[in-house]
């Protein structure tokens, strides 16, 4: 197996990160600023800064077409249109909430992105062509708690959000005028704006910190703050669900998660280092686990000996006794805040990005 690829882009904890389709332009949400690397083939290079927003940059996401949204605790979202200069043009997006966006994700068919928001709303944003901006429409019931993820059913139209309120659901986005007609599919056919399809309880009631469709749309699979992943199928519109499995294990809390294929998933969070899940409508359990801390003997990272050894110079003027015990065996150092698919083969997902409160960006080949 290939090594992983390793960007060290400095010790700000990175809150989201996005790749563009081709993997040339990198963007990454540390503090209030959005910073972009521009990738030769080579390397990783520092291009311009996304600074528009005056708080804390909670998530971002790059559309097929090389568009930019971002979204803020200042409670503003905003889209980048590339401009022929290599420069980024910000248009404001009209949120209309009054607490913290949360998190974004543009919809597959770029016509749409939907915002999570500490308003126990989701503001699903649509480009209206007459007055030449970003407007939204809030999805607010049955939500009663800030929404920490949100992802996009393969349709374009089905959206599934988790929330701190133990509650992992999946809505209808479809905007008139801007959707076509949906097909019909398990999670139902008639499918208004703000529709509830499904509705679906943690069974200790922790956070649901990420949740994804699986490639076909037909399942969903969402990660909780109790260190558990729970994958529903669906037994179709107004039946209960066909089945519903929950992994517990002993590890420290997910935070994110990806589905490799129909019957694969992968996740990370406080262990700083992914685990690979696997199944299907018969049951889930996991499997694997990438640069696991249990089978890599590496020593600490140069960058990182140095560092502390600088610090112990610092404060007693001398190196002896450097104790490395901090230092863990894994690539990452700290929690993992997102994973994502990174490329693919065929319906297969053969590597994943990850980055985290390190300021690593790691690519993961699988």
């Amino acid at each position: 197996m290939s090594q992983p690829t390793v960007l060290n882009l400095g010790h700000q904890p990175i809150a989201d990160h996005s790749f563009s389709a081709d993997h040339s332009l990198l963007a990454v949400a540390c503090e209030d600023n959005v910073q972009l690397y521009n990738n030769d083939g080579k390397s990783f290079t520092p291009g311009i800064v996304l600074g528009d927003h005056d708080k804390s940059v909670t998530s971002i996401d790059i559309s097929p077409s090389g568009r930019i949204v971002t979204c803020s605790q200042d409670r503003n979202a905003l889209v980048w249109e590339p401009q022929a200069d290599s420069s980024y043009k910000p248009t404001l997006v009209l949120l209309r909430i009054n607490r913290a966006a949360t998190f974004v994700r543009w919809s597959p068919d770029e016509t749409k992105f939907a915002v999570g928001s500490g308003a126990r709303a989701i503001a699903v944003c649509y480009f209206e062509e007459e007055n030449d901006w970003w407007v939204s429409k809030h999805i607010k019931k049955p939500i009663r708690s800030t929404i920490l993820s949100v992802t996009w059913h393969p349709n374009s139209v089905l959206i599934a959000a988790g929330s701190t309120d133990g509650h992992a659901r999946v809505f209808s986005g479809y905007i008139k005028g801007v959707d076509q007609k949906p097909q019909p599919t398990i999670w139902g056919e008639r499918l208004p704006f703000q529709t509830l399809c499904g509705d679906f309880v943690n069974h200790t009631g922790a956070w649901i910190h990420d949740v994804a469709f699986s490639p076909s749309g037909d399942s969903i699979a969402y990660c909780a703050h109790d260190s558990s992943i729970t994958v529903v199928y669906p037994g179709g519109a107004d039946r209960p669900p066909q089945a519903i499995y929950s992994v517990n294990t002993s590890f420290l809390p997910f935070k994110s998660l990806v589905w490799l294929s129909n019957n694969e998933i992968i996740t990370a969070g406080h262990d700083c280092h992914p685990y690979i899940f696997s199944g299907n409508e018969n049951g889930w359990e996991y499997t694997a686990s990438i640069d696991d801390p249990a089978d890599n003997t590496k020593e600490q990272s140069h960058e990182n000996s140095a560092l502390a050894l600088f610090k112990q110079m610092d404060l007693k003027g001398s190196d002896q006794g450097l104790s490395t015990d901090y230092i863990l065996k894994t690539i990452h150092q700290n929690t993992i805040n997102t994973i994502r698919a990174f490329t693919h083969s065929g319906d297969k997902v053969t590597s994943v990005s990850t980055s985290g409160v390190d300021g690593k960006v790691v690519i993961f080949p699988l």
